[in-house]
């Protein structure tokens, strides 16, 4: 503009030419414009697109992290989240880019971890328990991301431009380890009561009940009796053993429902005859076919019946049904219901009934011959079948196992 101003004043003071005045000015913008801008300038935009950089990640860091099927959160060394992967966002509802690190992850170990890692420069791993709504075993794995360094294979010694967070539940791996623990210690103590037992009679006879022929047999007796408890815990054991192997295998072969339950009325009819008890079937007048291994089935609904006699049997009566369900979109699912009119079992019960060696009542149960592993057993089984049981129960009103099946 200026230099269009000056050319100007000398045309009219001087007289020169138009066309003389017009050829400088285009000779004077030519130059103008070949000129290089200002190198502060290119500068400060191109450390605010740095800065743009740092703030938020990449698309191609986001595509990595939704490919990863744990819970991620990408923050910045300032503990301000900038992206959320879609299972963050399934567990932790609230999470959102912009917000702190600590609206979502609420742990004090966690975010203690988050500043050393940002202030070290190393990733870091550490585990937490939440309690609330119940209790949960977390894992958190936090590593910082660093901008590629001024030559390749370096990076900045500054804070990371980024901190990724990856979320793992160790809830699963926890119950399983406590409970792989608690089994070794009950099998332990379980063996351990009738073995004490027998090395006491066994002592006893061999001392001072050596010419007792009274306290002879009935040393024998209870030892007969204690032996055969450790045979059918270490049964049941075994059995449980090899469930769980194929635990991931469902059954392929096809068997009737039918006939398994009027198998089991016939090997069981002996004892509730001895315990003055009525086993009443109520089935189907076809075959009720499906998938499963007969064996384990013939084990299910003996555990059940077997439990009904001796735990109902102040009913008189064991009613076994078996009716169909529909569950929708038309596929039909079975029920197996097993029904004594015994005590009944008190509500604080029912959600530990498969527990492993798990006792209502331990004397009764001991009585009763029962190792503890009865229904732990049919759990099992009816999760490789991909059956469910569900118990109604109340004191006094008797006990229902159900059983449901697809068909």
């Amino acid at each position: 503009m200026a230099s269009a101003v000056i050319l100007t004043g000398l045309v009219v003071v001087y007289e020169i030419p138009v066309w003389v005045g017009l050829l400088c000015f285009t000779a004077t913008l030519a130059a103008t414009l070949s000129i290089p801008r200002n190198s502060a300038s290119r500068r400060l935009k191109i450390n605010a697109q740095r800065r743009m950089r740092r703030m938020w990640p990449g698309t191609d860091m986001k595509v990595t992290v939704d490919a990863l099927p744990t819970p991620c959160f990408v923050a910045d060394a300032r503990g301000i989240t900038r992206y959320v992967n879609a299972r963050a966002m399934e567990i932790y509802p609230g999470a959102k880019p912009g917000d702190p690190l600590s609206f979502s992850l609420r742990a004090p170990s966690l975010l203690e971890a988050f500043d050393r890692a940002c202030s070290n420069g190393t990733a870091e791993r550490i585990n937490w328990i939440e309690k609330v709504p119940t209790e949960t075993w977390l894992e958190a794995y936090i590593a910082p991301i660093h901008e590629p360094g001024p030559q390749e294979g370096q990076t900045s010694s500054r804070k990371p431009a980024f901190v990724l967070v990856v979320v793992q539940d160790q809830t699963e791996n926890r119950r399983l380890e406590r409970m792989r623990t608690d089994f070794v210690a009950n099998a332990s103590h379980e063996l351990r009561t009738p073995l004490a037992s027998l090395t006491g009679f066994v002592e006893t006879l061999q001392g001072p009940a050596r010419d007792d022929s009274e306290a002879r047999d009935r040393f024998l007796s209870i030892m007969l009796d204690q032996a055969g408890r450790m045979r059918r815990l270490i049964d049941d054991i075994l059995s449980l053993s090899r469930i769980e192997l194929r635990a991931h295998v469902r059954p392929q072969t096809s068997v009737d429902l039918c006939e398994i339950v009027r198998h089991t009325n016939d090997a069981l009819g002996p004892l509730a005859r001895d315990m003055k008890m009525t086993i009443r079937l109520d089935l189907p007048e076809t075959p009720v076919m499906i998938s499963g291994d007969r064996d384990e089935l013939i084990q299910v609904t003996e555990n059940l019946v077997e439990n009904a006699l001796k735990y109902g049997s102040t009913g008189e009566v064991v009613d076994v049904s078996l009716t169909s369900k529909q569950m929708g979109e038309g596929e039909i699912a079975w029920e197996l219901a097993v029904r004594d009119y015994g005590e009944g079992i008190a509500p604080e019960h029912l959600p530990r009934l498969t527990e492993r060696f798990y006792r209502v009542d331990v004397d009764s149960s001991r009585a009763m011959k029962g190792t503890g592993l009865g229904l732990a057993i049919v759990k099992h089984i009816l999760t490789r079948h991909r059956a469910r049981l569900d118990v109604e129960s109340a004191p006094g009103k008797g006990a229902t196992f159900k059983v449901i099946i697809s068909g």
